[in-house]
């Protein structure tokens, strides 16, 4: 009777063998790479290895295998909390990322005693997979890059520019090497021929090249897309696999709506979702937070209101370090702006004056911009309130949004399409046509509407996303991909093995 309580509580082995889902599970664990997650943290081989000699050795006791089936079990739910939800609270990187709720806490014991109960280990790890399209697609990449690691493209350096540049109609040594890593990544098709000088067929590959990786896709081989060429495939694949973990916590396709900001990509998208397909209705370039000081934070949070022709509160720190000292040295600046000073009451003051300027440095003024032409915000604000007063706005410098690189804002979130955006999110609301939209954003009288139904604003971090079938990369602006890379190889976790596996 003893022998048969024992055996009921065992999860994997049935008379003293491990069962077909044992083995199952040991595959998945030595697997686990294939989602960018390493098979040792779940001690993967040595759980493989005692699998196997219990399948084929000598009957072992009891008390071996309650060991073994218990170090499976930590294993196993060790890896369904990893693959589901990522390896670490994502506010360690993220400060201001946002918990979530209680009501989808994921119990990986109950999951996993609930699936080999009813033999369905393959199907539970695979539901316990981010239902999200992005996280397959990469992980199809991670697996194509991997095959790229050895590859002789690589073997031998890429030849130096002769000069800052190379344009097309110029020889270059490196004509052979650059041929062969552009066909290895696929931005040119196989047997393309070697030619004399860099022109024609190389110089289209170098431009696909250029667009997959946030480069200016003029053909022409700069500095900057050398280095990107240089980039070893082992690097790539580190960072798809980062990618991939920031996925397993990032709450995507978790509304029907949704705006979604990729900071190092520099893009907006707004989806609809339906049957859990996303569908991108509005694209546009964006323009983030300073990398030097003033970066945007990752985090997510509901659109409540729009204001159309908004006055711009100027932030105490700004006022501080860039507005009064420029009103000081030159007073026309504060009309020319359009600027005022405001009372704790609220009442407007259109006098500049030495004493006002000092109430603002100690907090009993501040300072903000009348709509208007001049006006930091454009002609239209949409607000998610959140803590760190983080929004999306049009500009009066729409110049900048011609630069690859857009870390220029003071932290908020500056939109190159405002109109296309307006209208997405107040599609549900016929009255607001395109022409009122425009009208009110024109009016020089601010205006501010609250949505009938709050929109899910989600402020992402993605070095890696595919798009039609090609992976694209981005530089890691805010060093975000290092710091993520460095929290994983020194966080500190139990060992899942309650015993050592011999």
């Amino acid at each position: 009777m003893a022998c048969s309580a024992a055996q009921d509580t065992l999860l994997w082995f049935d008379h003293g063998r491990p069962t077909s889902q044992a083995i199952q599970a040991a595959e998945f664990l030595t697997t686990a790479d294939l989602d960018g997650l390493a098979p040792a943290d779940y001690h993967a081989q040595p759980l493989r290895k005692a699998l196997d000699q219990a399948a084929h050795g000598p009957m072992q006791p009891a008390s071996a295998i309650a060991e073994l089936d218990a170090a499976l079990t930590a294993a196993m739910q060790r890896y369904l909390l990893d693959l589901h939800q990522g390896r670490l609270d994502p506010r360690v990187i993220h400060q201001y990322f946002k918990a979530p709720p209680a009501t989808t806490y994921f119990d990986a014991a109950t999951y996993l005693s609930n699936a080999v109960a009813s033999n369905q280990l393959p199907e539970a790890v695979h539901l316990a997979t981010p239902r999200i399209p992005l996280y397959a697609k990469l992980r199809q990449a991670l697996a194509e890059y991997r095959q790229l690691l050895g590859h002789p493209a690589w073997k031998i350096d890429l030849a130096v520019i002769p000069g800052k540049k190379l344009e097309p109609g110029q020889a270059y040594e490196g004509m052979a090497v650059l041929t062969q890593r552009l066909v290895a990544l696929g931005d040119l098709r196989a047997n393309t021929p070697v030619p004399a000088r860099y022109e024609g067929a190389l110089v289209d590959g170098v431009r696909a090249f250029q667009q997959r990786h946030g480069l200016l896709d003029d053909g022409i081989l700069g500095n900057a897309t050398f280095k990107q060429l240089q980039v070893m495939p082992a690097r790539r694949v580190r960072q798809i696999e980062l990618t991939l973990e920031r996925l397993r916590w990032t709450p995507l396709l978790q509304a029907p709506r949704m705006v979604v900001v990729n900071i190092p990509e520099f893009v907006l998208r707004a989806y609809e979702v339906r049957d859990g397909k996303a569908t991108v209705r509005v694209k546009m370039k964006i323009i983030v937070g300073s990398a030097l000081d003033k970066r945007t934070p990752v985090f997510d949070e509901d659109m409540r209101f729009i204001e159309f022709s908004p006055y711009w509160n100027v932030p105490l720190s700004i006022a501080r370090s860039e507005v009064i000292p420029r009103l000081r040295r030159d007073p026309g600046y504060f009309q020319q702006q359009g600027f005022e000073f405001v009372t704790k009451g609220g009442q407007p003051i259109s006098t500049l004056s030495d004493a006002n300027l000092l109430a603002v440095q100690q907090g009993q003024l501040r300072i903000r911009q009348r709509p208007g032409p001049h006006n930091a915000l454009g002609d239209i604000k949409f607000v998610f309130p959140n803590d760190q007063n983080i929004y999306l706005h049009h500009t009066p410098v729409p110049q900048l949004f011609d630069r690859d690189r857009r870390d220029f804002s003071h932290g908020c979130i500056r939109v190159e399409d405002p109109v296309s955006l307006a209208r997405f999110v107040l599609q549900d609301d016929p009255e607001w046509t395109e022409k009122r939209i425009r009208d009110a954003m024109s009016s020089g009288t601010s205006k501010t509407i609250r949505l009938k139904q709050p929109l899910r604003v989600l402020i992402t971090y993605s070095t890696v996303i595919v798009n039609n079938d090609k992976v694209y990369f981005f530089p890691d602006v805010y060093a975000q991909d290092d710091l993520l890379e460095n929290v994983l190889r020194h966080r500190v976790r139990a060992d899942p093995l309650s015993v050592p596996v011999q």
